[in-house]
């Protein structure tokens, strides 16, 4: 029996393993990185050992320092959660080299689907039906568009799409410089892109009892980035006929590597419905919560159960409704993903009881530069998938999230997206209705959330604190009304609002028809509009100040009355988004070249990933500042692009 478990991972992950080690009554070990000192995961533990340095590549990844850690924390056995050493053959046998426990497959099928490339191999000798790859070195016209992916790793990592064949090259280093960073191996194949196909997979879970179950599907199409970003189970809109091939692909592919534990078979379903294996994880996915909670199972427990060498019952429960989640991550998904860092004040979701939180984070956290941006897994159980979806979105706008830019917007508007609800569902969803998806909504008045966030903060001011002054803002002599002007994030939107503070010491709007006030204090504010009574909850952190209603949230920045010059930067300066490391430039960059819009001039690496940096317009590079392997600061300056007018259309009846 396993009596004390470290969990060989972070955040989110670790939380939800000591959650059911809590109930097991597992004592429980953690292991953090000095970025992640204090972290949630750390709190929750109940011991805990560092593990020095704040790089993966210097802490999680260094199996030989979790396996020490294991054993100075007392430790019987380990599991990997996702992600850093989760499918990393040599870890497995290194923790069993130790006497420890592997909560995991055995070493050998996690060798056997480590390189996806010689998966398939196996795969097609079990009969699972599969992709043929592509050599990308005889690749021609006919076989495009490709699609290349890491041999050793996921989560979108080392992944690309290449529609044009000049394309290739460049795409191939940059997928291999990715997967090189990510895993540690830089090998990359090439096999067809699907165009409009479905990501599905099949959940299985292994005892070395010879059984083997097929727990259902789940549909993961919605991706950005070959991220998945909204899974559901069971995979909406397929026929018994394909659940059933699906269902015998998983299980053969698992009695084919002799696997245990709790692992998933994940196909690409092309529109016709034909399907074809992509992979096997071996491992726990990050969507496991809608398997569990549509089978009524802790697949962790099971996970636990089978390390000890307990068999799973004959056959698995029945599944009974559908489950929905949302994986909420900050990043602003306008501007390419952008991923964002800095204080998560407040993230709080309503209390239902079908209602699931999963994360690694609470109010008062610090978002890093070090790892993935997910912030938590939202997951929605109802008996129809209707009212999951239903559940789930108005989850999320309810929401208090206070901090950095997140996708909780996004998230809501493509669960109400029609295309999302009718289960149309392909990997190209976002290439689609991204734009729309990010438009600025209808319905939402940031104008009125600045009116009343500009309330609460004169009631603050005025009564001095929580108790008023005895004569508010009474004056003798009639005044014009007082000014605040506030930009809203992240659209960059600027809103001046107007009040009046008269004898009552109760701020009320100025020249605002339709507007009345019922009640201000600072943090709450109802007004009435157009007749009908609205609550705004507001909270102001420095010149941040976030409002929240029934059906939106809104940050604003207060702005001063006057704008302080030395805040101006020259017009075309690219400033770097988040803190991170020059990676790479584009080929013959230097001050004096020619650029064009949207040209790919600098790539940055930061919380695991490349990001781009375009050219804001065509003209001529007048300045850089970045180089290959420099470190730099959010708001550093890289380049300036001094614009072109000429490059600038004229409309006809203009010239």
């Amino acid at each position: 029996m396993i009596q004390t478990l470290l969990v060989a991972n972070r955040g989110e992950i670790a939380c939800r393993i000591f959650r059911t080690c809590r109930d097991l009554g597992i004592t429980t070990v953690a292991v953090y990185s000095d970025a992640d000192d204090g972290a949630l995961h750390v709190r929750e533990a109940d011991l805990a050992v560092r593990l020095p340095g704040a790089a993966p590549a210097d802490t999680y990844l260094r199996g030989d320092l979790v396996v020490a850690a294991a054993l100075a924390a007392g430790a019987d056995a380990v599991h990997p959660g996702y992600g850093f050493l989760s499918e990393n053959a040599a870890f497995a046998a290194s923790v069993q080299d130790a006497g420890l426990v592997w909560v995991g497959p055995p070493v050998k099928a996690i060798e056997l689907m480590a390189s996806k490339t010689r998966a398939k191999e196996l795969m097609a000798g079990a009969g699972v039906p599969l992709l043929a790859p592509v050599d990308p070195a005889t690749a021609a016209e006919d076989d495009l568009p490709l699609l290349l992916k890491a041999a050793a790793g996921g989560g979108g990592r080392g992944m690309r799409i290449v529609r044009e064949l000049g394309a290739l090259p460049g795409e191939l280093l940059a997928a291999a410089a990715e997967a090189a960073s990510a895993f540690g191996d830089g090998e990359v194949f090439a096999e067809p892109y699907v165009e409009r196909g479905r990501h599905v997979e099949v959940q299985v879970m292994a005892d070395e009892h010879d059984t083997v179950w097929a727990l259902g599907t789940r549909d993961c199409s919605l991706q950005r980035r070959h991220q998945k970003v909204i899974e559901e189970a069971p995979a909406p809109g397929l026929d018994d006929a394909l659940r059933t091939r699906l269902r015998d692909a998983a299980t053969a592919a698992a009695r084919a590597v002799g696997y245990r534990g709790a692992g998933t078979v994940e196909f690409l379903v092309s529109a016709d419905g034909r399907p074809y294996f992509l992979e096997m994880n071996t491992r726990l996915q990050v969507e496991h919560p809608v398997t569990e909670a549509v089978f009524g199972l802790d697949l962790v427990a099971l996970q636990l159960r089978v390390a000890e060498g307990g068999p799973l019952g004959a056959t698995p429960p029945s599944p009974s409704g559908h489950a929905v989640e949302a994986r909420l991550y900050a990043e602003d998904p306008a501007r390419d993903w952008q991923p964002q860092t800095g204080a998560l004040l407040a993230l709080d979701l309503p209390d239902v009881p079908s209602l699931r939180l999963d994360t690694g984070y609470t109010g008062g956290d610090t978002i890093g530069v070090h790892y993935d941006p997910m912030l938590a897994k939202v997951i929605a159980h109802a008996p129809t998938r209707a009212e999951a979806v239903r559940l789930l979105a108005r989850a999320l706008e309810r929401a208090r999230i206070h901090g950095p830019v997140t996708n909780r917007e996004l998230l809501v508007r493509s669960l109400r997206h029609p295309d999302f609800a009718a289960a149309r569902l392909d990997t190209g969803f976002y290439d689609r209705h991204l734009a729309a998806l990010t438009a600025p909504a209808a319905g939402r008045d940031p104008a009125r959330a600045a009116l009343a966030g500009a309330l609460a903060a004169a009631v603050t001011a005025t009564s001095g604190g929580p108790a008023p002054t005895r004569f508010g803002a009474w004056r003798n002599v009639p005044s014009g009304p007082q000014l605040k002007r506030y930009r809203s994030e992240p659209d960059g939107a600027e809103h001046e609002v107007a009040y009046r503070t008269p004898r009552t010491g109760a701020p009320e709007p100025h020249d605002a028809p339709g507007v009345r006030v019922l009640a201000v204090t600072p943090d709450r504010v109802t007004l009435e509009l157009d007749g009908v009574a609205r609550h705004f909850t507001v909270r102001a952190d420095g010149d941040r100040v976030f409002v929240d209603t029934d059906a939106a949230s809104y940050t604003f920045t207060a702005l001063p009355r006057f704008t302080d010059p030395a805040t101006h930067t020259e017009p075309g300066s690219l400033l770097a988004p988040m803190p991170g490391t020059v990676v790479r430039l584009a080929e013959g960059l230097a001050a004096g070249v020619p650029v064009e819009a949207g040209q790919p001039l600098i790539w940055l690496e930061a919380m695991k990933m490349e990001h781009r940096i375009l050219a804001p317009a065509s003209g001529l590079l007048t300045a850089l500042h970045a180089a290959p392997g420099h470190q730099v600061e959010v708001g550093a300056l890289l380049a300036v692009v001094q614009e072109d007018p000429a490059a600038i259309p004229v409309p006809e009846e203009t010239a």
